[in-house]
């Protein structure tokens, strides 16, 4: 029997907010164990939880983003469950009227057209504390408890089942990754935990419309983890349906170590949670105007800005996908095409050396040494025939680490293009006295070793010489 997957992911990002959802402690993230905490985080007697403005705000424009339904009237509700890390034995989330309902989002794998995948809903709630027990200053059978991340503000995004393999659920991933990042609400760092996703996954005959039972996958920290957890869960699923067992409800712990889930325990429903309407925090009222100036401070959003960069700047489809993959990219990119009007060759360096270079480097790209600024002088160094291609890579090099001006670098590193036609002759005889077999191929007809001449003039010269200069000379000399 054929089985198609049933997937569904819950991601929560934690807000990009100086402070806690209900009170005024930070939530900055690596400070010490158990510093950033009140009497309100830590549920004391007596202690009433105020609602930070700025989460409402954040909220509502991933709502906005992935065209949900705002509704202007929300409750907070009590999630009621024990755990050590949770002193107030309840976690103050939304539950019957969550802030934003009913949205989508468009996704592409590979060649595939676009398919839209179904928001729940998306709903504001605090964050837990952290149970630390694998930590090697931790002793055998013991269990630390810090407690800074408690009322750290979230949103969790909820999807409906529409994902049908590993592959989607990770393009919706980096899609729900792209649109945080983009309205500037969440880092989407996986590995420090502002972004994490619980995958809720069944399999069930091709043609059923029933869904079958499902399993939760938890502790998955990044993209590529998602994608693997959930083919290692559909083969177990199958498994177990092909040899006539039960699939039983149950929540799973990713190992990424040895490339498996593990039993965690059994899966709770919305009823175990005992949920009702929070005494302590009145309904949250929007009002039109706020709202609609939300909706008018609405960054240009990922596939709009693509679509742009592809009609106004006349790139290619895959140039302005990569280009406008986070938004640093694509405001580094638009400040050098305001004063560059050669789009492609701006696309090609952004793309080539600089994303390069900021790899390398592992640090984000509008804080690398090579501003836009930077970047337009030495590319106006190359359209003026200054430099070459090949030696406009070595200067830029050398800006890394020398904050001289391009012009500086030209001249301290004596890579001036040369033009003149004696010096470039004599380059040119050398490399062709050195390659007669290849000259006679070429005079024979195979012409595309051209690019074997100007390759060996070029390396001779130390990428000095004129590339159209050496191509004009070259052929009238192979010609003769």
């Amino acid at each position: 029997m054929e089985y198609e997957a049933v997937i569904g992911l819950e991601v929560h990002a934690q807000l990009s907010t100086n402070t806690k959802i209900f009170c005024g402690c930070s939530s900055q993230f690596g400070n010490e164990a158990n510093s950033q905490v009140c009497p309100v985080c830590l549920g004391l007697p007596g202690s009433l939880p105020v609602l930070n403005k700025k989460v409402v705000y954040y909220a509502i424009r991933m709502g906005l983003a992935t065209n949900c339904q705002i509704n202007r009237t929300n409750i907070f509700a009590r999630k009621n469950y024990f755990y050590a890390d949770l002193p107030k034995g309840y976690q103050i989330s939304q539950f019957e009227l969550p802030i934003c309902e009913h949205g989508s989002i468009d996704i592409k794998t590979g060649d595939s057209d676009a398919r839209s995948i179904g928001i729940t809903r998306i709903h504001m709630e605090e964050d837990a504390g952290k149970s630390i027990h694998e930590e090697s200053f931790v002793r055998k059978n013991e269990t630390l408890i810090d407690l800074n991340r408690c009322g750290v503000p979230l949103i969790e995004i909820v999807s409906e089942p529409d994902m049908r393999s590993p592959r989607e659920a990770a393009a919706y991933l980096g899609k729900i990754r792209q649109l945080v990042r983009y309205l500037g609400i969440c880092d989407g760092n996986m590995e420090e935990g502002s972004l994490r996703c619980d995958a809720n996954i069944s399999l069930r005959p091709i043609g059923q419309e029933t869904l079958g039972t499902k399993a939760e996958l938890k502790n998955m920290n990044s993209i590529r983890n998602v994608e693997r957890a959930l083919t290692f869960e559909i083969n177990r699923q199958k498994d177990m349906l092909e040899n006539g067992e039960l699939v039983v409800q149950q929540t799973l712990l990713w190992d990424p170590v040895k490339n498996m889930a593990k039993a965690m325990r059994g899966k709770e429903d919305s009823h175990d949670y005992r949920y009702f309407p929070d005494p302590d925090l009145v309904p949250v009222m929007i009002d039109v105007p706020w709202l609609q100036s939300i909706k008018e401070d609405m960054p240009e959003l990922p596939d709009d800005r693509r679509a742009r960069f592809e009609s106004q700047y006349k790139l290619p489809a895959y140039d302005a996908e990569l280009l406008t993959g986070n938004r640093e990219t694509a405001d580094y990119f638009e400040r050098v095409a305001e004063s560059i009007p050669n789009y492609k060759l701006i696309s090609n360096w952004v793309m080539g050396e600089v994303l390069r270079f900021s790899k390398e480097q592992k640090t984000a790209i509008n804080n690398i040494a090579v501003t836009p600024g930077r970047l337009i002088d030495l590319l106006k160094a190359i359209i003026a025939g200054t430099i070459s291609g090949s030696a406009a890579k070595t200067v830029f090099e050398r800006m890394q680490r020398n904050p001289a001006s391009v012009q500086q670098i030209i001249e301290q590193e004596g890579l001036a293009q040369v033009s003149d036609t004696a010096e470039l002759e004599g380059w040119i005889d050398q490399v062709l006295a050195g390659s007669p077999k290849e000259v006679q191929l070429y005079r024979q007809g195979k012409t595309k070793l051209i690019g074997f001449f100007v390759g060996g003039i070029m390396r001779l010269s130390h990428g000095k010489a004129d590339p159209r200069k050496v191509n004009a000379l070259l052929q009238k000399k192979l010609s003769e």
